[in-house]
């Protein structure tokens, strides 16, 4: 028997939860006709100071736990996946913007995809209740969890889902506030979990919202960053270090272009343009290093491969082995830059015409320097990765 128990969080919804429950217990049939056999709704009260958790009592078939405070969205959500009986879990919220009567389809999808996850998605239907600020800000959340992530969304932050018990073990720790929706999402999207949205109908709610766009929508940015952090850093760092080097990169063919033209003196945007060009090659190449390095660190603790990289699959080791003659080579070209600009200033060129040189080769010899330091941390990272395998290796004697 297959069972689904439906979580809805409640924080003084007097006025609109015993509709929105008793539109669920009204999808038990339907739930049936997908092959849900059970259906059990447990309302979480999150320490309501009007009659909420009275008028969820007072209607058969709903089980009511309430907090004796206020402890946020995602701890009510966690309290009632606690005390769920089902194998398949769901939650919505309880101010009619979700649609109970989606949960039959949403549990189609999760057998027919042999999902874990199934995310009643708001964005793909053309009309929308939602605001509009809210929608361009879960617009932009979609677009950076799909940027440093390996698989593409488009809502991050739906509170209406479907997913089997067992992927709790995969998606726990999650937080307790409001953001516990899109860390939800970063988290099955890096821990490979199979996710899968279906298109949902959203209403306009019942009463006051309680999100903040300013400050939840903060709170959201900085958790997916983090969250995204702790599986793939060699994504976000990554990107970030290869936008400094991209910076450099132009700022550094301009220098090159005016001193082809014959300019010699640089006045302050072109002194400019040397001091980005030196901060964002070092920078750069320091942030992406540091990604990549990360990711061993991650790997160590996962106590297995390297699993993402940089383009959302595994790059290493072929990426970061390179960076031993990578190093070597660009400390090499900056020092010989750096002599041949001696070299002409002890013959007759003054500072106005071995700046570039000077510039590259001290660009040359702190990014080499950089990929040297890497190379080595790397190879120590990458050795104690293995440790383990190649000590049971030798304890049971494979090879011989």
């Amino acid at each position: 028997m297959t069972t689904l128990s439906i979580v809805i969080p409640a924080l003084n919804e007097e006025a609109g939860i015993a509709d929105i429950a008793r539109r669920v217990l009204g999808v038990r049939a339907a739930l049936a006709d997908a092959g849900v056999d059970g259906l059990e709704l447990i309302v979480v009260d999150d320490g309501s100071t009007d009659g909420t958790a009275g008028v969820a009592a007072a209607i058969d078939g709903v089980t009511v736990i309430s907090h004796p405070r206020n402890r946020g969205y995602g701890a009510a959500i966690k309290t009632g996946f606690r005390h769920a009986r089902g194998d398949l879990l769901a939650f919505l919220d309880a101010d009619g913007t979700y649609p109970p009567e989606a949960f039959p389809d949403l549990c189609r999808a999760l057998e027919a995809e042999a999902a874990d996850v199934v995310v009643g998605s708001r964005m793909v239907l053309a009309e929308s209740g939602m605001p509009r600020a809210r929608r361009i800000g879960n617009t932009l959340f979609v677009s950076l969890i799909n940027l440093i992530g390996p698989d593409r969304i488009t809502d991050s932050a739906s509170g209406q889902r479907v997913l089997r018990r067992a992927a709790l073990d995969r998606l726990y720790p999650l937080p307790d506030g409001l953001n516990f929706t899109p860390v939800m999402t970063t988290r099955a999207v890096h821990e490979n979990l199979r996710m899968v949205e279906r298109p949902i109908r959203y209403e306009e709610r019942v009463g006051r919202s309680k999100l903040s766009v300013v400050h939840d929508g903060r709170r959201f940015l900085t958790t997916i960053v983090w969250t995204a952090l702790g599986y793939n850093p060699a994504r976000v760092l990554g990107l970030a270090g290869l936008a400094a080097l991209a910076v450099a990169g132009v700022l550094g063919a301009g220098l090159v272009a005016l001193r082809a033209a014959g300019v010699s003196t640089l006045g302050p945007w072109g002194v400019l343009g040397a001091f980005g060009t030196l901060v964002g090659g070092v920078a750069g190449v320091s942030i992406l290093n540091l990604g990549i390095t990360f990711n061993y660190l991650v790997s160590l603790f996962h106590r297995e491969p390297v699993r993402q990289g940089l383009f959302g699959r595994p790059v290493w080791p072929e990426l970061d082995r390179a960076f031993g003659w990578l190093g070597l080579a660009a400390m090499a070209a900056g020092a010989a830059a750096a002599a041949a600009a001696l070299y002409l200033g002890m013959h007759g060129w003054d500072i106005t015409r071995t700046w570039l040189w000077l510039l590259g080769g001290a660009l040359g010899v702190l990014v080499g320097l950089q990929l040297a330091i890497s190379w080595v941390l790397m190879r120590v990272l990458e050795d104690l990765s293995v440790r383990d395998a190649r000590a049971q290796a030798d304890f049971e004697g494979q090879g011989d």
